[in-house]
């Protein structure tokens, strides 16, 4: 029997084995906003790594940036965030609860005191204002930004004329973003601080619907190859009325979570909206010239945006399974091994035996792969200890292991053991993590 992951079990995990902890817990916490502890960080590395590797395997050019979390209020006026970055919001008169107008039915009671008295809708701007240094002039303005794409595009000239790249090439970053979500909810799923991997690839506008096919197939491709289960994921294209003002198509790559279809990735094509805009509000030349026309033009642009805590989310849920062994519920994340926080445990089968194994263990972690030594409790303990935050394997050194140079392996999935020589367990450990340096020893 395998049982149904709930978001409830979910964030149970999180907390007890140290991938997610509230932000500010001893507090009363932060809404919204969270911490990642020790095997979080992990993962988070391993899925940064494994988007980033996506991205420069490709026989394309692809240049990466770090852009700043403040922007000046004349870049986002000229983005447009200003004026239409709103979500409908709307707050029950009996206890001053405030909610998202599309996430309520006005015509039933509210949710948290029960009565009907509800305010107009009206719309809730999402970013977050700040004043630099001790001015209070409206040039000292500025806004943490609320997505990263922007930092790109301001960028677009400098990286072009310095990176030595031609049309058609991509710009790539991985940076924190902020937005005030009015009721942020499903734990990881929307959140007020969160961190985006966005690609924008810029192209002629002759070639954007082919670059966006492309990239549409290329980025769903990428949650197969990390083991993101099939049935459970969809691309969908939007609707006419769906699409945002600056864009033409766009498609999302979405994932069935138990609360349903949610998107994953967004893939859109953003025409050359964003560069003319900040061409024209900037008053600086944006445009590149084309050697064999002989005519300047503004590139047009695909982007391509996932979240990392909604990946982190979803490879979670992906991988949460409960089952019936011997009598007992067996927790296990079944993680692609290149995406576990945990790549391998080393564990003496008793306390005699510890020196010897945890000399075995001291080797790989010399290497920078991120191991575990385990001592404490009973072999069987530790097993499911293991499984419950996804390590693909677990080396047991026992009596024999000295006289015949073999530990028992023990593989997460199927529990199945088989004894191997101790100088296999570095195949064994990064053959299924490519961005890993196998270990020389």
């Amino acid at each position: 029997m395998v049982s149904t992951v709930t978001l409830d079990k979910l964030v149970s995990l999180c907390k007890r084995r140290g991938f997610i902890f509230q932000t500010a817990d001893i507090y009363g916490g932060l809404n919204g906003v969270y911490d990642a502890g020790p095997l979080g960080t992990l993962m988070k590395s391993n899925v940064r790594a494994l988007w980033q590797q996506s991205l420069q395997r490709l026989d394309k050019d692809i240049v990466f940036i770090d852009g700043a979390l403040l922007g000046p209020e004349t870049m986002w006026k000229a983005s447009g965030h200003l004026e239409s970055f709103h979500d409908p919001l709307v707050e029950c008169k009996s206890c001053n609860s405030r909610f998202r107008a599309d996430d309520v039915d006005l015509a039933r009671a509210c949710p948290r005191c029960g009565k009907t008295d509800w305010t107009d809708v009206r719309e809730f701007h999402l970013m977050f204002k700040t004043q630099l240094g001790a001015s209070v002039e409206q040039s000292s303005v500025a806004y943490l930004r609320p997505e990263t794409a922007q930092s790109v595009f301001v960028n677009f000239k400098n990286v072009w004329t310095t990176s030595r790249v031609k049309i058609p090439f991509g710009i790539a970053q991985i940076g924190k973003a902020f937005r005030n979500e009015i009721t942020p909810k499903q734990f990881l799923f929307r959140m007020r601080e969160f961190e985006q991997m966005e690609l924008e690839w810029f192209c002629t506008e002759a070639t954007a619907r082919e670059f966006f096919d492309f990239w549409a197939t290329e980025r769903t491709s990428f949650y197969k190859s990390i083991g993101v289960n099939q049935t459970h994921i969809r691309l969908r294209s939007h609707e006419k009325e769906e699409l945002s003002h600056y864009s033409t198509a766009t498609s999302d790559v979405e994932y069935e979570f138990p609360f349903g279809w949610k998107e994953l990735e967004g893939i859109a094509y953003r025409g050359c909206y964003d560069l003319s805009q900040h061409a024209q509000h900037s008053k600086k030349d944006l445009a590149v010239f084309d050697e064999e026309t002989k005519e300047s033009y503004t590139p047009h642009v695909i982007e391509c945006s996932v979240g990392v805590d909604r990946l982190f989310l979803t490879l979670l849920f992906n991988a949460y399974c409960e089952e019936a062994v011997e009598g007992e519920v067996r927790t296990v994340l079944r993680l692609h091994p290149s995406v576990a926080p945990i790549k391998a445990a080393f564990l003496p089968l008793v306390n005699k035996l510890a020196e010897p194994c945890e000399r075995i263990y001291a080797e790989f972690k010399k290497c920078g792969i991120s191991v575990q030594f385990d001592v404490s409790g009973s072999i069987g303990k530790r097993y499911r200890r293991q499984d419950e935050i996804g390590t693909p394997y677990c080396f047991t050194y026992d009596f024999e292991s000295a006289e015949t140079g073999t530990v028992t392996v023990r593989h997460r999935d199927s529990m199945k053991q088989e004894r191997i020589a101790i100088n296999s367990i570095a195949s064994y450990i990064t053959h299924t993590s490519p961005f890993l340096t196998p270990c020389p020893h």
